[in-house]
């Protein structure tokens, strides 16, 4: 079991820059594959990235490719998505996951692949 907490979302203009931050309870962390997901209003919830639980592989939708970094802090037991330059039609709540197990390429980037869930946090994006 693992308790997720995001922070970060808010407004911000076109252009600019914004990270959020998904804080992890337990001991555990490490052991967990992480991702964030979005969700705009109307519409259903859609992968945005993904780390494996080392750190060492990373993976994006074609649509952040370039833009948004993932990451994350073991020791901290925190993980990360700095979002460059977010585009108005990238308002959404923003949700992190963590996945016991992934094993396949389907798994990682939808809703099905991941365990717990925070409770997201607002990105608002102006233009």
């Amino acid at each position: 079991q693992v308790q997720l907490v995001e922070s970060g979302g808010g407004l911000v203009q076109a252009g600019n820059s914004l990270r959020l931050t998904c804080a992890a309870s337990g001991r555990t962390f490490e052991t967990y594959a992480m991702g964030w997901f979005r969700q705009a209003p109307g519409k259903e919830r859609e992968f945005v990235a993904a780390i494996s639980r080392s750190g060492g592989s990373t993976y994006y939708a074609d649509s952040v490719k370039g833009r948004f970094t993932i990451s994350r802090d073991n020791a901290k037991n925190t993980m990360y998505l700095q979002m460059n330059s977010p585009k108005p039609e990238e308002t959404a709540v923003y949700y992190c996951a963590a996945a016991r197990s992934i094993g396949s390429w389907y798994r990682r980037r939808n809703i099905d692949g991941y365990d717990y869930w925070g409770q997201g946090t607002q990105v608002t994006v102006s233009s």
